[in-house]
């Protein structure tokens, strides 16, 4: 059994499936498992993609098998030939594979619940290596796998993210709290910001680190978070807060929150506190906006719909929005955000209105209006506002960017910023 107080866990994360590697899918597990382990205090050490194939699993498994207290396979455990995980570990263990009589009962009441026929191959699923630990799986058909020897720990989680996440939470963290494999995660404190970029933020933060304080940086679509830590100096979570206390004053407007909300739950919840409502014209977002809205619980309070405009025809007809107007300016430009927040108002009674329209690329685009130019409307009792902001990356990232800059124009004016603030983003 390990101990707490023991020397830090070697932890390996097995991600399985051609479908990564090509491209076709992103590996969210990675991600969503690296919050879940570092917050248990089993930070990973180290994570690899592989094939779908038996003969590269199970030396991977065979190689790290003495070298790191915990392993977790993700995909591969399912019915289809390309699924290779259980006998792969079987081999590189030097373990049989068994059937587990518990387990094809349940896969026999889901396939009935289901009105779907039992096949060999899903059959195959009942069967794990010896010594491990069926993990049930009330949301699929794979059950988990948890096997535990000589004091390490190896397990296998089904590749659906509704099965896997559940899977780990209500599972896997209860039987390695059991065995000692996982234990308080260690202290710190994450400072999100939104309109200024790592470098600058970390001038700022730097000089309020006390000595054995950790500081690392993660990016994603216009967010920048700092991470404090104690990594193991002995600092306590409030002297980690007083830090973080100290980044938020500096940082100014630019703060978001300190923890992990994102932007859209922020707002709803200034909204639900306002008692107000707002309503949503998209364009090139293509509905990624509402959707960030409709993520959140409780939204309903607050959000009176959306509009999707993608064609001209669309503002026009829909919004109401004058066709001299798009004309004379075109359809991405301030006067076309800033009519498109007013009509949106005018057409949904809300008491606040965003608007975006932009080129997403990769086609589009001017000279004076390159691709990745985004204006964002915003309407108020207090005025209608546009702002125009040029943003990086491919066609999707130019989207999710632009959601989270109108999210954060919204968030802003909602704090009561000046409006030359939320225009020059100062």
């Amino acid at each position: 059994m390990l101990s707490c107080n023991s020397q830090p866990r070697q932890v390996l994360v097995i991600n399985v499936g051609d479908e990564l590697l090509d491209g076709i899918r992103e590996n969210g597990h990675l991600l969503w498992l690296g919050e879940q382990l570092a917050r248990r205090g089993l930070p990973i050490t180290r994570s690899i993609v592989v094939r779908d194939n038996a003969n590269e699993i199970a030396r991977e498994v065979g190689e790290a098998w003495g070298a790191y207290d915990l392993i977790v396979t993700t995909g591969g455990i399912g019915p289809t030939s390309d699924d290779h995980v259980r006998a792969a570990v079987a081999s590189a263990l030097g373990l049989k594979l068994e059937h587990v009589p518990s387990a094809e009962q349940a896969l026999r009441e889901r396939f009935k619940l289901i009105g779907r026929k039992l096949s060999e191959a899903d059959l195959s699923q009942c069967f794990i290596p010896t010594g491990a630990e069926a993990l049930p799986n009330p949301r699929g058909t794979s059950p988990g796998v948890f096997y535990h020897r000589d004091g390490k720990a190896l397990v296998m989680l089904p590749g659906p993210t509704l099965e896997l996440r559940p899977m780990f939470e209500e599972e896997v963290v209860p039987r390695l709290r059991d065995v000692g494999c996982a234990c308080q995660g260690e202290a710190y404190v994450q400072v999100r910001t939104f309109g200024i970029g790592a470098v600058p933020l970390e001038e700022i933060v730097r000089p309020f680190l006390k000595p054995g304080m950790v500081l690392s940086f993660g990016t994603h679509t216009g967010v920048v978070d700092a991470r404090i830590s104690s990594a193991g100096s002995g600092f306590t979570a409030e002297e980690l807060c007083e830090v973080a206390r100290q980044v938020r004053d500096a940082v100014g407007h630019d703060f978001v929150c300190t923890g992990h909300a994102c932007l859209a739950s922020l707002v709803v919840e200034q909204l639900r506190s306002l008692e107000k409502t707002v309503a949503l014209a998209e364009s090139c977002t293509g509905g990624l906006l509402a959707n960030s809205f409709t993520n959140v619980p409780g939204a309903s309070k607050v959000f009176a719909g959306s509009a999707v405009c993608y064609a001209n025809d669309a503002k026009v007809n829909l919004l109401g929005i004058p066709e001299c107007l798009i004309a004379q300016h075109g359809a991405v430009s301030a006067e076309c955000a800033a009519a498109m927040a007013t009509c949106t108002i005018e057409k949904f009674g809300s008491d606040y209105a965003i608007s975006v329209t932009g080129y997403a690329g990769p086609g589009g685009g001017t000279e004076a209006d390159p691709v990745g130019t985004v204006y964002i409307g915003y309407a108020s009792p207090a005025g209608v506002w546009s702002r125009r902001v040029v943003l990086p990356g491919d066609r999707r990232q130019v989207k999710l960017r632009a959601v989270n800059t109108a999210l954060d124009f919204m968030r802003r004016q909602l704090n009561k910023y000046r409006i030359e603030d939320l225009i020059h983003g100062a």
